[in-house]
């Protein structure tokens, strides 16, 4: 297989990369490096079946061209700060939809009809449903992130209905682990960095989601590509277990060893404008499919947080 990876020098892609070029796939990854890193894909540089390219999807030309004799493409480029839209407001449009018609587009004239989305939970927008099924709607996002997801969504969608193309589509729940970039461990432990005694924690702390190990969500990636075959392929992607902002504060603070931190909330149901308090994914379609998360959330922000401190020393 000859795989296409946008973003692929990104927190999750470089992740697929790697497992990916382990299975004996080629890899071309294509990637402008505004959120990517080139050095966690440098391991790779030498490898007979990898290909880096530096390059913007906003140029369908070159995308157009880069993607010729590819037989599938992952779509993992995107905006990954969802708080960016609120002083960014056209961010989650270009790099969201605009985008993604792009890589559509580049498919469309290459004749490449395969292509895997990372969408994510925040399509859902904020519900009083305590799980959330793929057929849960309407769809109302609260963030323009999330918006841009949605989005690019219906784009893949009405591809595949208008030129036969099939999609694997993935709402994942956070994300988190090694090469992680952001995000509320890699905020909280660059704080404590700064002010070991204390912690601003943003919200009441009460927020509560499911964290998803990243080699759980590129172990569940493939899983579905590999063994779910209709033209529309979509699934939710996380554990069956949610935690708290400040139970993971306090395994933060655990980790690092320190004692008696005075955590200080900020107030409010949420951290900042766009984000959606508290959620939990119905996974079961994938578990159906054979598919399950290894790590529970709990488990999966300690590994993370462990990754993170590690990478830092």
């Amino acid at each position: 297989m000859k795989a296409f990876i946008t973003g692929g020098a990104g927190f999750i892609g470089s992740h697929l990369v790697d497992t990916l070029l382990k299975n004996g796939s080629s890899v071309t990854v294509y990637d402008n490096l505004s959120s990517g890193n080139k050095s966690f894909i440098h391991h790779h540089l030498k490898q007979k079946q990898f290909t880096f390219l530096q390059a913007d999807l906003l140029n369908l030309n070159k995308v157009t061209k880069e993607l010729q004799g590819h037989d599938v493409v992952f779509h993992l480029a995107a905006n990954p700060h969802v708080r960016l839209g609120e002083t960014q407001t056209d961010l989650d449009l270009n790099q969201g939809v605009i985008a993604t018609y792009n890589v559509l587009e580049a498919m469309r004239q290459n004749n490449i009809k395969k292509i895997i989305f990372s969408s994510s939970s925040v399509v859902y927008g904020e519900t009083t449903e305590p799980s959330l099924p793929e057929t849960y709607g309407p769809t109302l996002p609260i963030s323009l992130y999330g918006a841009g997801k949605l989005g690019a969504e219906g784009l893949i969608s009405a591809f595949c209905g208008t030129f036969d193309f099939q999609t694997w589509m993935y709402r994942f729940a956070n994300v988190v682990g090694a090469r992680g970039t952001h995000g509320v461990i890699v905020d909280f432990i660059e704080k404590l960095r700064k002010n070991p005694h204390e912690l601003e924690i943003l919200g009441d702390g009460r927020q509560c989601k499911p964290y998803l190990y990243v080699s759980d969500c590129v172990d569940g990636i493939l899983y579905g590509f590999n063994n779910s075959h209709e033209k529309m392929n979509l699934f939710n992607l996380s554990c069956d277990t949610t935690t708290t902002v400040t139970r993971i504060a306090e395994m933060v603070t655990e980790e690092m060893g320190l004692n008696n931190v005075l955590f200080k909330y900020t107030g409010g149901i949420r951290g900042w404008k766009g984000d959606v308090p508290r959620f939990q994914l119905d996974a079961e379609k994938i578990n159906t499919l054979g598919w399950k998360a290894t790590l529970t959330s709990d488990e999966a922000v300690r590994k993370a947080i462990k990754d993170v401190l590690h990478a830092n020393l």
